[in-house]
């Protein structure tokens, strides 16, 4: 493993270059593979035992392009998967997870709502977090089925996307909810639309900047951080339709890229 080796990021789909955008910006010397696993999205629906494969396969496909860590940009693979990945991978792991700790902090009103998969909510990482920071807050989990889709469809604002964040955002609202946590790298390409929603008062947490300070860090603590003076490159790869997904790609990320099929893992 070199300093020169790159960095691989994934999600179930294309919210993942909500992490890989913050990556970027804290890291503007790395080369970036990014993985969608389009053709298995969404997770938040899966089976567990469906989406540890899917991830393992995600994985081995990133070991064998050697990369020098791995960035688990989906919060229902993290609640799923990450303690399998980590038990198979020596190469570091930096996993996203909801920002409940730094929501229970900043609330006011003592009440904060997360957005997120059924996955995501149902697994024994999201309980361990309520249990550990939520003792003296009042926790409202919303699972939010529709949103994923909308966003891997680059369908970010217009009617059908916007009754599904009223009817997910205002009974948090009118529950005392003053933070809302976004706990689906989908959802901050949402977030202007959630804002119209919820209002200027109300605090939105997106941990993705979290994931790209830690991922920062343990690069810098491996001796693994690029010492190049130029800028990094990105690479992207889908499980799903090569050219339907680059143009969302494309829509998302704001450049032009080329989105290549990856091979279809050996079982």
């Amino acid at each position: 493993m070199t300093k020169t080796n790159p960095i691989g990021v994934f999600d179930s789909g294309v919210g993942g270059l909500s992490v890989l955008r913050e990556i970027r910006n804290a890291l503007p010397h790395e080369d970036l593979r990014y993985v969608a696993d389009s053709g298995a999205a969404p997770y938040g629906d899966q089976s567990s035992e469906f989406i540890i494969s899917r991830a393992q396969a995600v994985v081995e496909f990133f070991v064998k392009a050697q990369v020098k860590a791995i960035v688990v940009a989906c919060n229902t693979a993290t609640a799923v998967a990450v303690q399998s990945l980590r038990s198979r991978c020596t190469i570091a792991i930096v996993a996203i997870e909801p920002a409940v700790k730094p929501a229970a902090e900043r609330t006011r009103s003592g009440v904060i709502g997360i957005l997120a998969t059924n996955q995501t909510l149902a697994s024994e990482r999201f309980a361990h977090l309520t249990q550990e920071y939520g003792k003296d807050v009042k926790i409202l989990a919303q699972p939010c089925p529709g949103l994923v889709e909308q966003v891997e469809r680059a369908s970010l604002d217009g009617p059908r996307t916007e009754a599904l964040i009223a009817q997910y955002v205002v009974p948090l609202l009118e529950q005392g909810a003053d933070t809302l946590v976004l706990g689906c790298t989908h959802y901050p390409f949402l977030i202007s639309a959630i804002r119209a929603v919820a209002g200027p008062a109300v605090s939105i947490m997106d941990p993705a900047a979290a994931v790209a300070r830690e991922l920062h860090r343990r690069l810098k603590s491996n001796n693994l951080l690029s010492c190049r003076n130029t800028c990094g490159t990105e690479q992207f790869w889908t499980s799903g339709s090569p050219t339907q997904v680059q143009p969302v790609v494309e829509a998302l990320w704001g450049s032009a890229v080329e989105v290549h099929a990856l091979p279809a893992p050996r079982y």
